[in-house]
């Protein structure tokens, strides 16, 4: 499953080039990206948004959303897990197939990462708190 900053987010076309399709390997495609997630499919294809169980068994009868315009745009906007499938029936199941994501989506860090403490210039911080230049040779 791949983690997702909240923040900072990019639109991604899923699966890019391949778009959401079968045979694509969507845990490789999500690996290191951060999201907006765009769908774009065929009229044999859809997105719903599952819950884990949903995703896992390739499930769509919980689904929280159901999306089948060929063009879905679905903002990132809570953390935690998403899950995605194409519920798409056939002879065999486009989810089983392994048409379906499963990203995290985690909080910024609220403030950024401390710097190194900077490189020592040769003044001396005295006791009372102000600076002094070091004593002559």
């Amino acid at each position: 499953m791949a983690i997702v900053p909240a923040a900072v987010a990019v639109t991604y076309k899923v699966g890019d080039a391949s778009q959401w399709a079968s045979g694509v390997d969507y845990t490789d495609w999500a690996a290191g990206k951060t999201f907006r997630v765009e769908f774009k499919y065929g009229p044999t294809h859809s997105v719903d948004v599952v819950n884990k169980a949903g995703y896992d068994g390739c499930d769509d009868s919980s689904a929280t959303e159901n999306h089948s315009d060929g063009d879905t745009k679905i903002d990132l906007k809570t953390v935690g897990p998403k899950y995605f499938i194409c519920p798409t029936p056939n002879t065999w199941s486009h989810c089983l197939g392994g048409m379906k994501l499963a990203i995290t989506v985690v909080a910024s860090p609220s403030s950024p990462p401390t710097p190194d403490s900077p490189p020592s210039d040769g003044i001396h911080e005295a006791d009372s708190g102000s600076t002094t230049p070091p004593p002559p040779p």
